[in-house]
């Protein structure tokens, strides 16, 4: 839970409060980084961006409850624009090996240990296919389990938007699933 008073203090300049709200907000941060992007280093990379955004705009937020948010759009926004560079790469697909690796970890229900290149390799893997914001609501439904309110609120898609594109993302990993298992 994010304190509002320490968010009142750190819109007041306070520098020292704000390296406590980095240490609390920095895991919410990374994780809907990293669920997006697939990639440990480009999610650190995204966080930090993200917590400069957060200081150098701090001030020009409405309300300390509309904080976290606020938060996840700068994030979520942040992951676009790096979905976007990484558009012109080539695209990799996995192999028969790989995708059997996945099945067996997934199967044995150990996903709950897999390391962080681990979990990244499946979900990106399985959200490959996906546009950005169908990348984002699954992401912040499934994997964050937000609300469709929130999501709308960090997204600015209507909830129909989101139930639309949530649909097409399970849909398009439920094919990926069937086809490789």
């Amino acid at each position: 839970m994010i304190d509002l008073e320490l968010i009142e203090e750190c819109k007041r300049g306070n520098l020292q409060n704000f390296r406590k709200l980095v240490g609390t907000v920095s895991p919410f941060a990374f994780s809907v980084a990293f669920r997006i992007l697939g990639d440990e280093e480009m999610a650190k990379d995204i966080v930090q961006e993200t917590m400069v955004t957060v200081w150098e705009k701090l001030k020009k937020i409405r309300s300390s409850e509309s904080f976290k948010t606020w938060l996840y759009k700068i994030v979520v926004n942040k992951c676009y624009d790096q979905l976007r560079k990484k558009k012109n790469k080539p695209e990799s697909r996995a192999d028969e090996k790989t995708w059997s690796y996945i099945s067996n970890h997934i199967s044995a229900e150990q996903s709950t240990s897999l390391e962080n290149s681990e979990t990244a390799l499946i979900i990106k893997l399985l959200t490959d296919k996906l546009s950005p914001k169908q990348k984002a609501v699954f992401v912040l439904s499934d994997l964050e389990e937000m609300t469709n309110e929130e999501i709308s609120e960090i997204t600015g898609m209507s909830k129909r938007n989101i139930k639309a594109n949530l649909h097409y993302a399970r849909k398009n990993i439920s094919e990926m699933i069937e086809k490789y298992m």
